[in-house]
């Protein structure tokens, strides 16, 4: 039976795509031949994944200019925090949940960005 296998990209409109494109590949160091692209992971260990979330409109995604956001998993987080910040985006917040951690800015286009490094729960 035919299945779906991971996240195939997210789409939207913005104003100047090549504005947009740029400001990827310099600030998030993603860039591709159509656009920002990445695997689907390159972790390794027990079932990395992508998630699609429904949920009603509420704050989570303000103060992006959207009704959605993107989450973008990273490996170190603290570590791609301090090259952000030497790269001049301002970071909206940042927290440790213990089975995560996260961080959020917004794209040159208001779309809010969720950084998130997994981390293992405590055994």
């Amino acid at each position: 039976m035919a299945k779906i296998t991971g996240l195939g990209g997210v789409f939207y409109v913005v104003k100047d795509p090549a504005k947009t494109r740029q400001w990827y590949k310099e600030k998030l160091g993603i860039d591709g031949e159509y656009g920002p692209q990445l695997n689907w992971s390159e972790e390794t260990g027990d079932k990395p994944y992508s998630l699609i979330s429904h949920f009603e409109k509420h704050d989570y995604i303000q103060p992006g200019k959207s009704d959605f956001m993107i989450n973008l998993r990273v490996d170190d987080l603290d570590g791609f925090l301090a090259e952000l910040k030497n790269k001049d985006v301002a970071i909206l917040d940042s927290v440790d949940e213990g089975y995560g951690k996260f961080a959020w800015l917004l794209d040159p286009d208001g779309i809010k960005i969720e950084l998130w490094q997994q981390v293992q729960a405590p055994e």
